[in-house]
């Protein structure tokens, strides 16, 4: 049904920068950690590490952004040589590149710590970060080394930033990939992310993916479009913007509809809707292509997270935990048990003869006057007096020396 819709003129947006450093893993591309894309931060360096399978001997750092991990080298350049061959560069003008490799969040399958050997005769234990990434259905294996030698450094969790970030990553997938069905609506309303703002709410907007249609809702935000059925709200689309690859008005055989083309990243799919008037589909497009606009300029990614916030985190529960594994037998006092099995025996034998005063032998025994409190009472029983049961404590618990 899309396929025959004819678009008009004058209303198409221009391609933004589509988001795929999350989905790639890349070698050797010049000069990438000096230009990352937009919305992407640095969130730590981790130095003095090599890349112990790739580029052995080479000691580098580690990058850690809101999007991916990036290791390159600080001491050994390698020429570019498919510059050379395609422009026939004499070798004194090649390009100059540090060898490098970046990892997407959305390639890593596992990832974790282990304890190697550097090749030294003095056979130094150090921590390494193993990597395990797949990219177009090829395994790529990684080993980052710590290399500074720094016996300090062997018990620290140096690599808990690259653990932390990917953690975050995981769990902000609506911030930059398309969801389909997902548990983002409830009782009609969207479920707001953390910085997230919603501009506006459409009722009335036609999903034109089947032949019938179906009636449901717009909720645009700075950072996604929601459309949701109204008499489902389980069937629901979330779009963030950069994984719209074109939006247009065109004209259906149901009269102008919003058509919004989604990036290969986010499965290449082609969305129609109808809103009506047509006043307000034209006002809709010019409010998503200004947004589109404004988030693809400086994307939010949600990953909020500071290195040196969380390494002080770890300090005090490391500190925490010292604390208290230590066993300090001044401050505990042990009470002398004697007394406790004392208190014990004479509850249990003036308890013992039952409930209500009832002594099976006797049967029910009538309340006697007491002077000293001066009320009527149950009978005190033989061996007994009544201060006893006011002493069922002791006035003072000695402790044993």
């Amino acid at each position: 049904m899309l396929k025959s819709l004819a678009p008009i003129e004058g209303n198409q947006q221009p391609l933004l920068q589509l988001l795929w450093e999350d989905k790639e893993v890349k070698f050797d591309v010049p000069q990438l950690q000096k230009n990352l894309r937009s919305g992407e931060r640095v969130l730590d360096y981790i130095y003095h590490i090599e890349d112990s399978k790739g580029n052995p001997g080479d000691t580098g750092r580690l990058m850690v952004t809101n999007l991916r991990i990036i290791w390159h080298s600080l001491v050994h350049k390698k020429y570019n040589l498919c510059k050379c061959l395609q422009f026939c560069l004499p070798s004194n003008e090649l390009e100059i590149a540090f060898s490098q490799e970046a990892i997407g969040y959305a390639r890593i399958g596992n990832t974790n710590t282990r304890v190697v050997h550097m090749h030294s005769k003095a056979r130094i234990a150090s921590q390494a970060l193993y990597i395990l990434a797949v990219s177009n259905e090829t395994r790529f294996e990684f080993l980052f080394t710590d290399v500074s030698g720094e016996t300090s450094r062997r018990d620290q969790p140096i690599f808990a930033s690259v653990f932390d970030v990917y953690h975050l990553y995981q769990r902000t997938y609506l911030y930059r990939d398309l969801k389909l069905r997902g548990a983002i609506v409830q009782a009609g309303q969207l479920v707001i992310l953390p910085d997230e703002q919603v501009f506006s709410h459409v009722q009335g907007v036609w999903n034109l993916s089947s032949d019938q249609g179906n009636l449901g809702s717009f909720v645009v935000t700075n950072i996604r479009l929601v459309w949701f059925a109204d008499a489902n709200e389980t069937f629901n689309i979330s779009l963030p913007y950069l994984q719209i690859e074109s939006l247009r008005v065109r004209e259906s055989k149901y009269g102008p509809a919003l058509v919004i083309q989604t990036a290969e990243t986010g499965a290449g799919y082609v969305l129609g809707f109808r809103v009506d008037p047509a006043e307000r589909l034209n006002e809709l497009f010019k409010e998503l292509s200004s947004l589109r606009a404004i988030y693809g300029e400086q994307p939010n990614f949600g990953i909020q997270y500071n290195a040196n916030d969380a390494r002080r985190r770890l300090e005090a529960a490391a500190e925490e935990a010292a604390q208290t594994s230590q066993f300090k037998v001044d401050n505990f006092e042990e009470l002398d048990e004697r007394q406790e099995r004392e208190i014990n025996t004479k509850l249990n034998s003036y308890l013992a003869e039952g409930c209500l005063g009832k002594v099976p032998s006797q049967g029910e025994r009538a309340p006697v006057y007491c002077k000293e409190l001066g009320f009527a009472m149950e009978p005190i029983r033989d061996g007994y007096k009544l201060q006893d049961l006011w002493n069922v404590m002791p006035t003072k618990m000695e402790t044993m020396e």
